[in-house]
C-alpha cells in the first residue's frame, strides 16, 4: 500500500473513535447519537433522488441494515452508560471481526488459516484483558458492547448481500441512512414521548458536529478503498481502539493504565491479522 493510502486507513481510525468520544461526552447519549444522525441524512438525501430506485430484491436489506444500525446506537449507548470509552469501544471494535471470523468458520466450514487463529486469540485475549479484573467496566456495559459488536457484524453481513441484489452501493447506502435517519429519532420519540432540538443550544452543534465527524470517517474509508486493497485498509483500521484509549485519556479525563493500553494494542493487533 503506498504512504497515501496508509494515512487514510490511520486517519479514518482517528476520525472513528473521535466521534465515539464525541457520543461517550454527550450528557444524554440516546439524544445525543440521534441529533448525530440527523448529519448522515441530510447528506443522504439529495442522493435518494439522483440514483434509480433500487430493485425490489433489495428493499429488505435496505430495511433491515437500517433496522440493525439503529439497534446498533441504542446498544453503544447503554453500552457507554456505565463504561469508559477506553473499555467499551475496543469490546465492540474487537467483537465484529472476531465474530465474523468464526461465523464463517461454523457456518460455511471454512478454514482458519495461521494468521486468523492468531487473531482470534489475541482478540479474545484483549476482550478478556478489558472486561475481568480490577478497574473493568460494569458487566452490564461489557454485554452490551458484545451485543453491539454483534449487530455491527450482522448489519456488516447484510449489507455485503444487499449490496449487490441493489447492484449500485450508492443508491442502496443513501436509502439506508436516510430511513436510519427517520427510525432513530421515531425510536426516541417513542421511548421520551418528544424530542426536542435547540439549534441554539452548543450540545447540538456538538452532536451535530460529532454525526460530521463520523460522516467523515466513512468518506475517508471509502477513498482509502478506492485507492487499495480492502482487507490490509479494514484491518488498519481497527487501530482505532488505541486512539479511543487515548482519546478517552487525553479527552475525557479516563484513566490510562499500562493493563488497559495494552489490552487496546492485542485487540488492535488482533484485528489486523483477522483483517488481512
Amino acid at each position: 500500500m503506498s504512504a497515501l493510502v496508509v494515512s487514510l486507513a490511520l486517519f479514518a481510525a482517528i476520525l472513528h473513535a473521535t466521534w465515539n468520544a464525541f457520543l461517550r461526552s454527550g450528557g444524554d447519549r440516546l439524544w445525543t447519537v440521534t441529533v448525530m444522525s440527523f448529519a448522515s441524512t441530510v447528506f443522504a438525501l439529495p442522493f435518494v433522488f439522483i440514483y434509480p430506485l433500487p430493485p425490489w430484491g433489495a428493499w429488505l436489506y435496505i430495511v433491515l441494515s437500517a433496522g440493525l444500525q439503529v439497534g446498533y446506537s441504542v446498544f453503544l449507548v447503554a453500552a457507554y452508560r456505565n463504561g469508559e470509552l477506553g473499555q467499551v469501544y475496543p469490546i465492540v471494535r474487537g467483537t465484529v471481526p472476531l465474530l465474523v471470523t468464526l461465523g464463517a468458520f461454523i457456518i460455511t466450514g471454512d478454514r482458519l488459516n495461521p494468521h486468523q487463529i492468531a487473531g482470534v486469540v489475541l482478540v479474545a485475549l484483549g476482550i478478556m484483558s478489558l472486561a475481568l479484573g480490577k478497574g473493568r467496566a460494569s458487566i452490564s456495559s461489557i454485554l452490551f458492547a458484545l451485543a453491539t459488536g454483534a449487530i455491527i457484524a450482522a448489519y456488516a453481513t447484510v449489507d455485503s448481500i444487499g449490496v449487490r441484489q441493489a447492484g449500485q452501493s450508492g443508491a442502496y447506502t443513501a436509502w439506508v441512512l436516510v430511513l436510519y435517519g427517520l427510525l432513530l429519532p421515531a425510536v426516541f420519540v417513542a421511548r421520551r414521548r418528544r424530542l426536542a432540538v435547540d439549534f441554539g443550544s452548543h450540545d447540538t452543534w456538538k452532536a451535530l458536529a460529532g454525526g460530521l465527524v463520523a460522516m467523515v470517517a466513512y468518506g475517508v474509508v471509502v477513498a482509502a478503498f478506492a485507492l487499495g486493497p480492502a482487507g490490509p485498509i479494514t484491518a488498519l483500521r481497527e487501530t482505532s481502539v488505541v486512539f479511543a484509549a487515548l482519546i478517552g485519556w487525553t479527552f475525557l479525563g479516563e484513566t490510562l493504565t499500562t493493563r488497559r493500553i495494552l489490552a487496546c494494542v492485542i485487540v488492535a493487533a488482533g484485528a489486523i491479522l483477522l483483517g488481512y
